[in-house]
């Protein structure tokens, strides 16, 4: 499989870079959380608050571990990564960019923003993002076979730096 799979933490850009990246290389693009969406037909904060965290990471998880695509750029969901099933899955169609942002310049892209509207995974209520980001760090550092820091780099400068990683 020829798929580019990216994970990372809610605003770090999966969803608007994995457009671009899509139609810069040619592409198909598949937005996990919006099959999770459709097959639910909710929003997915409101699975969440219907369903309940578990519940939403079992559909995360399920969903993610029956995708199959062929020369396609698949963004995942933040929470993606709670799930081993999906990512062992995931790890076997294609190779998984880890778009890493540092938690300063994830709080500037937040800021007065709902984390619970963005339908954000918190398996403690009034978890910080703070607290969110030391959770996930290490599972996205776990399952990426590619790192790409794109701390200081803008939209076009952040695919170029995907393209670049994947191509090495």
């Amino acid at each position: 499989m020829d798929n580019i799979i990216l994970i990372g933490m809610p605003a770090s850009g999966k969803s608007t870079a994995g457009v671009l990246l899509a139609k810069t290389l040619g592409y198909g693009y598949i937005d996990c959380d919006l099959l999770i969406q459709n097959e639910q037909k909710a929003l997915l904060c409101d699975i969440i608050d219907k369903k309940g965290v578990d519940k939403f990471i079992d559909i995360e998880e399920q969903i993610n571990s029956e995708l199959w695509a062929e020369r396609c750029v698949i963004s995942t969901g933040g929470s993606v990564i709670y799930g081993d099933r999906a990512m062992r899955h995931l790890q076997t169609i294609g190779k998984i960019v880890y778009i890493k942002v540092s938690l300063g310049e994830l709080e500037r892209r937040l800021a007065g923003k709902d984390l619970f509207t963005r339908g954000v995974v918190m398996r403690n209520p009034g978890t910080t993002l703070a607290e969110l980001f030391d959770e996930r760090s290490p599972l996205y550092e776990k399952y990426a076979d590619i790192v790409v820091d794109c701390d200081s780099l803008n939209l076009d400068q952040t695919v170029e730096a995907i393209i670049d990683a994947v191509s090495a």
